[in-house]
């Protein structure tokens, strides 16, 4: 047992796989309360299962940790209240908010599903969104908190995936104006895109180069970043892996820019940014969307 998050208590959604589990039981084996959230569904969102959550609180337990369950859904207003709100019943207060709670829906983009579409947003953003409103409710009391969230290299980019980019980089942007918002009353708020291995991932589509990175190789940066420790880290999005810890440049740069007098005439763009800002480039060869290192 370490005491990093010593008397901290920590809500983590989404708690009861993969990531989400990584971190509770990294968190209480490091001295926190933990509040283990999550409505029990498949990786798609469909069903529930107390179970899920409770044999997350189960182990922690049995090494001597802290831990509740919570089974309400992120994407109902009342329920992210709930959450938060379990916390402060069962533990009197709120220092660390993981928002990690997610589904995936897999659509080509002319046949995504209306209620696909509703479903993932509600769960991503609604999620991110309705349990930061009630933490940072209790964490400005206080003058103190700790906000993370995970996003994804999917956001930038991937066949099938225009519904989960589109939530995981509207978290980056969310967060990006999170911190900055909060800075001045104690509280930091950072992002993560994790690479590891995942259970909603196809067998025809497992990547054996992703597959070797577990949960457990993310969970120490968010320990980290949940920590007293990480006091000046806020605003940042890091990528992150087995052994690998990373930071993006944030905002990104302008990577080079054309200029002339006056204003460009759409003729004189057509001939003058296929030999500069897009040389090289065609319509399907595109940046990677994981590090070069993934590719198979």
């Amino acid at each position: 047992m370490g005491n990093m998050l010593k008397g901290k208590v920590a809500v983590i959604t989404g708690a009861g796989n993969g990531l989400g589990r990584a971190h509770a039981i990294g968190m209480a084996a490091q001295g926190a309360s933990v509040v283990v959230n999550d409505l029990g569904t498949s990786w798609d969102g469909k069903g529930s299962a107390r179970r899920v959550a409770d044999e997350v609180v189960a182990t922690i337990k049995k090494v001597g940790g802290n831990a509740i369950a919570s089974y309400d859904s992120v994407a109902e207003e009342k329920g992210a209240e709930n959450i938060i709100r379990t916390a402060l019943d069962s533990f009197g207060t709120l220092d660390i908010l993981v928002n990690n709670a997610g589904i995936i829906r897999n659509e080509p983009v002319d046949q995504i599903k209306t209620e696909n579409w509703e479903k993932v947003v509600r769960t991503h953003l609604y999620g991110t969104m309705f349990c930061t409103r009630a933490a940072v409710r209790i964490m400005k009391k206080q003058h103190y908190g700790r906000i993370i969230a995970t996003s994804s290299h999917i956001g930038f980019g991937f066949p099938g995936q225009a519904t989960y980019a589109a939530v995981k980089e509207g978290i980056v942007g969310f967060c990006r104006s999170v911190a900055r918002e909060l800075a001045e009353e104690g509280i930091t708020c950072n992002v993560i895109r994790p690479i590891a291995a995942w259970r909603g991932t196809p067998d025809e589509n497992r990547n054996p180069k992703v597959e070797v990175h577990q949960p457990e190789d993310i969970s120490p940066l968010v320990i980290y970043l949940a920590s007293e420790a990480a006091r000046d880290i806020n605003g940042c999005i890091f990528e992150v892996f087995h052994g690998h810890v990373g930071i993006f440049i944030d905002p990104p740069p302008v990577a080079q820019v054309i200029k002339k007098d006056g204003m460009w005439a759409p003729e004189e763009l057509a001939q003058v940014i296929p030999q500069t800002l897009t040389k090289g480039r065609s319509a399907t060869n595109l940046p990677p969307t994981l590090p070069d290192m993934f590719k198979i």
